[in-house]
């Protein structure tokens, strides 16, 4: 496995791992066999994007979206015309905690660019079958990610949406890292606490406080 940046050194031990090559054969059959998201090049694209050194915040999903055209391997994030309803009311929230008005786009490759780890729990999935490949290992892979973060000397913050994001709160020990969690941002749930929870303003005023310079939450429109 060949990331491109720093994440080859500091998961090096992982990738060379008997575990993690069964894993990745695992997924390959599924990729054989049936059509399944996101590309198998974009895979990884949320460590390809936003190197070790960079993470400042990681926001935790559960598995990539399982329509044609949407995943590319970041969590929330879609290359498609049509926003998901959750991507829709983060952008709502966006506004209301920081006046951004919401994108026609819902590309966050930006924000990995910013240093915003955008990472599923689960990193591909079968075409319409939500959590269809939650059991092949990937969670081991990416739990292994998140440890690895709480070895960061700089502060890291975590937004965590909805119960399975905040299930993670059991890798996160590292007293210099912080936790921002509401409900999820799914119309199901955003009513219940993810509205009004402001996490881009509290997220930027932790970054700020310790030193580090703030997120740019901005995402461009499609032109």
């Amino acid at each position: 496995m060949h990331i491109g940046n720093d994440w080859d050194i500091v998961l090096k031990d992982v990738f060379e791992s008997d575990d993690f090559r069964n894993l990745i054969i695992r997924v390959n059959e599924k990729y054989k066999k049936s059509t399944c998201f996101p590309l198998k090049q974009e895979v990884f694209n949320a460590i390809k994007l936003t190197p070790y050194k960079d993470v400042k915040v990681v926001i935790v999903g559960q598995d990539p979206y399982h329509g044609v055209g949407e995943a590319h391997g970041l969590s929330f994030s879609v290359l498609c015309k049509k926003l998901p309803p959750s991507l829709q009311n983060i952008y709502k929230e966006l506004y209301d905690d920081l006046k951004l008005e919401p994108s026609n786009s819902g590309n966050l490759t930006c924000w990995a660019n910013e240093g915003v780890l955008l990472l599923n729990s689960v990193l591909t999935v079968e075409k319409d079958k939500p959590a269809s490949h939650k059991d092949l290992g990937w969670q081991d892979f990416t739990d292994e990610i998140i440890k690895r973060i709480e070895k960061k000397d700089d502060v890291v913050v975590y937004i965590l949406w909805g119960n399975f994001a905040k299930s993670k709160k059991t890798l996160i020990t590292n007293p210099k890292h912080f936790v921002i969690e509401s409900a999820h941002p799914s119309p199901f749930s955003a009513r219940y606490g993810f509205f009004g929870s402001k996490p881009f303003s509290r997220c930027n005023k932790i970054l700020t406080d310790n030193g580090l310079s703030p997120i740019d939450w901005r995402v461009k429109n499609n032109t």
